[in-house]
């Protein structure tokens, strides 16, 4: 069918042999590209008419990749064309090269758009909730290995465009076949790439921390944000952004608050003096989980956990259905408490015990060994 085509073309140029050669071959090719663009023009309607509302994704993608299938459909014109127009040897091969660079680079941008699309239609599978395990895992998963396709095309892609040209070919083939230290050096600038690159293949995978897990980085809390091919962005608690390296969280440890459930326990340590009624505190606090909105019924424990010099130690345990739930049911817990303490019972708030030298020179020996209480001094 080429062929005939451009017998064709032939033909018709004969029939014009007065004109320049230049200006006769870029008409041709100028023809082509508009005829292209009827007949993309045609079949993008004709496909719409026959798929109405009945594919809505079909419909999207052929949206999406319009602009892609339009410039191919005019470089296939272009390639079927160019052999027939009278142009010399060197301006032919020149846009035959031209045409040969923007064929590689569309098909490695047609793949890019191919995958993205497919990971986005994929994806619409899952009412996405940051409590749906399942659905962050195929979110995670798909973001990541989509990104990390798209980074070895787009490498790729280069690379052809690269190899088109004899002059980079040669000096790409003669540089790594003779020069061992430059294919050495070239090897240790590559390697923050491979190993990020392979990283992202391993979370995806393995998948140790997800989007929208919280974690905690070198004392730096937050929400994995958004996972490159790259780096991890995190979205700290006051709203700055903490960018790391994929290779750290295969290579170093963090905690992930939310590996296995977005549920977490939080504690608050209370200090309060020998005197404070326990039960009566104990009570209190079960009373003001009860009545928050932010405990999920499943965790509520007081203990004391230790004895200072001075105060003594009471652990409360209490769980939430996500990390951000936990630290504000922790305050809440705190002030409430506090208050309660300073309102109802201020003796079991801490208190420093002291013996002036005045009192223990003037009776006070006298009264610790009739057995009566040291005198209980509040601190200023």
């Amino acid at each position: 069918m080429f062929e005939a085509i451009r017998t064709s073309l032939t033909e018709w140029r004969d029939y014009v042999a007065w004109a320049p050669d230049g200006l006769v071959g870029s008409a041709m090719l100028a023809l082509a590209a508009l005829l292209a663009l009827a007949i993309h023009s045609m079949l993008i309607r004709l496909l719409r008419r026959l798929l109405r509302d009945r594919r809505p994704h079909l419909r999207s993608f052929l949206s999406g990749t319009k602009g892609l299938t339009r410039l191919a459909l005019i470089i296939l014109a272009l390639f079927i064309v160019l052999p027939a127009a009278p142009f010399d040897v060197e301006v032919e091969s020149a846009v035959a090269k031209v045409l040969l660079v923007v064929a590689i680079a569309l098909s490695g941008s047609a793949v890019v758009t191919v995958v993205d699309m497919t990971a986005d239609l994929y994806l619409k599978r899952f009412e996405y909730d940051v409590d749906d395990l399942y659905a962050r895992k195929h979110l995670t998963q798909v973001r990541v290995l989509a990104r990390t396709i798209d980074t070895i095309v787009i490498v790729a892609t280069v690379g052809a465009v690269l190899m088109s040209f004899d002059p980079v070919r040669h000096y790409g083939v003669s540089l790594f076949a003779s020069a061992g230290v430059a294919g050495l050096v070239a090897g240790l600038a590559a390697r923050p790439l491979l190993s990020n690159l392979f990283a992202g293949i391993q979370i995806a995978m393995a998948q140790p921390m997800r989007i929208d897990d919280s974690v905690q980085i070198d004392n730096e809390v937050g929400r994995i944000e958004e996972i490159t091919s790259t780096y991890v962005v995190v979205r700290l608690w006051d709203l700055r952004r903490l960018i790391v390296p994929l290779a750290y969280f295969i290579e170093k440890p963090f905690q992930n608050w939310t590996r296995d459930t977005s549920a977490l326990i939080g504690n608050v340590m209370l200090y309060v003096d020998y005197a404070a009624p326990v039960d009566v505190i104990r009570a209190k606090f079960s009373e003001i989980l009860k009545q928050s909105d932010k405990w999920d019924g499943r965790i509520a424990a007081l203990q004391v956990t230790d004895f200072k010099e001075g105060t003594m130690e009471l652990r409360c345990l209490m769980s939430a259905r996500t990390a951000s739930q936990t630290f504000d049911l922790r305050c809440e817990v705190r002030e409430k408490l506090i208050a309660f303490l300073q309102k109802e019972h201020p003796e079991a708030l801490p208190h420093s015990r002291q013996i002036s030298l005045k009192e223990a020179r003037g009776g006070t020996e006298d009264a610790a060994l009739a057995g009566e209480p040291l005198k209980r001094i509040r601190p200023a």
